[in-house]
């Protein structure tokens, strides 16, 4: 079964195939002229001033990196379409759910909106990508963790042992065998390909770098024995989620690009307030789309019941709101640990204001000034 750690293999590495099938979508998506909205459609819920502007803007193609996972940043802008809060603002929201490289079609304008897994991952992207910027960062923990065998008690016991990973080590794991002391050059680090999550505790390999929401959960829900570790439990500061933007695009259609956060964003704290609603929709969604398999709704419920907790958490404020100060911690790592020879300054990866902008006395403005 495709596991939630592919995210991380879907939105960091470049695969030709899937990002050419996605161009072509793109491309006739964009061939086929939609009707402009008036404020006399049922649902619309902005004056016409503002439903020609944001109708102006043409088709906003979303990427999602890891098809229809219950994750912040993706989940909301499926369900924002499906219950009518873009057509709402008069926006004409495209979704791409092939997992292709959002990266690469946002940077190169083919698309205009992408998650990504932390603000590490936007980090690491900056310093080969331009034209993208994070617009929101929905917690302030980090998704990654260790997973162990259960006679591994703790991450000094990886020395001569096995510790697997994907794609590549990320910062957060590298710093967290560097806070607990483990001597690296001692570990057998070894490039996954297969996320069954049941290899740590049949011992194939004795730990895993993986994603808290999903595969640690896995094994909870099987009830097989294993030990888990947590960045926060090693002082270790990191982020969930981050929504990136084109920023040609985001710098010419600011005010359409924060209707397309709004609606996202309202969604989200639907989800939140209706968990069971939200994983019936997102799941049939899935499944009406070929990917039921893969996103089923047991494994749903138990990556949204993780995940919905980070967004709650997030020390920055409401859903959605960044502030540099979030990120100053990581970028520190990324810098020790990313294996980079330059990354561009904090502040000019991101806009702080956009999302916070949206929210007066702790309460998204709906549906807008």
């Amino acid at each position: 079964m495709t596991n939630f750690l592919d995210k991380q293999a879907l939105r960091r590495s470049s695969y030709v195939v899937g990002l050419l099938a996605a161009a072509l979508t793109l491309s006739a998506c964009a061939a086929s002229p939609a009707s402009t909205p008036s404020t006399s459609d049922a649902g619309v819920e902005v004056d016409q001033a503002t439903c020609d502007r944001n109708s102006a803007a043409g088709p906003i193609t979303y990427i999602s990196g890891y098809g229809y996972s219950a994750s912040a940043g993706q989940l909301d802008v499926f369900l924002a379409k499906e219950l009518g809060y873009f057509d709402a603002l008069c926006l004409d929201v495209e979704i791409n759910a092939s997992g292709a490289n959002g990266q690469q079609l946002v940077s190169s304008g083919q698309a205009q909106f992408t998650a990504l897994g932390s603000a590490s991952d936007v980090m690491l992207a900056a310093a080969n990508s331009h034209n993208l910027t994070a617009v929101a960062t929905y917690g302030s923990d980090s998704p990654f963790s260790i997973f162990t065998n259960e006679n591994i008690k703790s991450l000094k016991d990886l020395e001569g042992k096995k510790l697997g990973y994907f794609i590549n080590m990320t910062p957060i794991a590298s710093a967290m065998l560097d806070a607990a002391g483990v001597d690296v050059s001692k570990v057998e680090l070894i490039k996954m390909t297969n996320y069954d999550p049941t290899v740590v505790t049949r011992g194939q390999v004795d730990a895993i770098v993986g994603y808290a929401s999903n595969q640690p959960e896995k094994l909870k829900s099987l009830g097989l024995p294993f030990n888990q570790f947590l960045p926060s439990e090693l002082g270790i500061k990191g982020t969930y989620n981050v929504m990136e933007a084109n920023s040609k695009f985001l710098t010419e259609n600011r005010e359409v690009s924060a209707d397309f956060m709004r609606a996202s964003l309202k969604a989200l704290q639907y989800c939140l307030d209706n968990d069971d609603k939200c994983m019936d929709m997102i799941s049939t969604l899935a499944a009406d789309n070929n990917q039921g398999d893969a996103f089923p709704k047991d494994q749903q419920a138990r990556t949204w019941a993780v995940e919905s907790n980070w967004v709650r958490n997030s020390t920055a404020g409401m859903p959605g709101v960044q502030t540099t100060a979030e990120w100053e911690d990581e970028y520190k790592l990324v810098k020790q640990f990313g294996n980079v020879s330059e990354l561009p300054k904090l502040e000019s990866m991101m806009d702080t204001k956009l999302v916070a902008d949206l929210y007066s006395d702790d309460a998204l403005i709906w549906p807008g000034k």
